[in-house]
């Protein structure tokens, strides 16, 4: 009962004291968003976007996403509350489950989130790893859902990684940070489901590799 009642204050309390740390690091921040010409078109149209993000760059993205409405896929564990709650702060939906438990409803209500115009974020990787391997979940979604796929990418000069599966990150303030979407991802023609997950994988690794270059040519380095 007691630890009940404690995770209960827990789920109440860590998301405003997690929003409240998450601006004051971002107020601090020099930031760039570089490619928000790409989910802005999709935006214009009405037309729902599926975002790809590694779990460990989670923690800014609420403050950062400025299109009409953003729903996550988050597990059903004592974390996924803890994380559900935070986007909750921010105005962002939750759908849970995840490849292991109840993945299958959650796989259906993402699909028809998708095909109403909604924009998704999945962390392809999570919830447990490996660490920047992206799982087939995400191809599923964006066939399924008929929508296209955006890398969202982070890096920053400074910041702490804990010593979790996925290294999570969190910004130091002050530090320079950036942020970029990629141009859209689609299914092609004729395209098997591997060949598409080995291209969006390989599309993370570059849309990282951008934002790294852009901190070296303001004279910082990726944490």
């Amino acid at each position: 009962m007691i630890r009940n009642l404690w995770d209960k204050i827990l789920f109440k309390v860590i998301p405003f004291v997690a929003k409240g740390v998450v601006l004051l690091i971002l107020k601090s921040m020099r930031t760039e968003l570089l490619g928000e010409e790409h989910p802005r078109e999709f935006w214009r149209q009405g037309r729902g976007i599926v975002f790809s993000i590694w779990h460990e760059q989670l923690l800014l993205l609420p403050a950062v996403y400025h299109g009409p409405g953003l729903t996550a896929l988050t597990s059903r564990s004592r974390d996924g509350e803890i994380v559900t709650g935070f986007l909750r702060v921010f105005g962002i939906g939750a759908v849970r489950g995840s490849s292991s438990r109840h993945g299958m409803s959650a796989l259906k209500e993402m699909v028809r989130l998708s095909r109403s115009g909604a924009d998704l974020v999945i962390t392809p990787d999570g919830p447990r790893g490996p660490r920047q391997q992206l799982k087939a979940g995400l191809v599923q979604l964006a066939k399924l859902g008929d929508a296209p796929i955006i890398i969202m990418s982070f890096a920053c000069s400074r910041g702490y990684r804990f010593a979790s599966w996925d290294r999570f990150l969190v910004p130091c303030p002050f530090s320079t940070g950036i942020f970029c979407y990629s141009p859209p991802f689609f299914l092609r023609e004729g395209e098997d489901m591997e060949s598409f997950r080995l291209r969006i994988q390989a599309g993370m690794e570059d849309n990282q590799r951008r934002v790294a270059r852009r901190l070296e040519e303001l004279g910082v380095s990726a944490v």
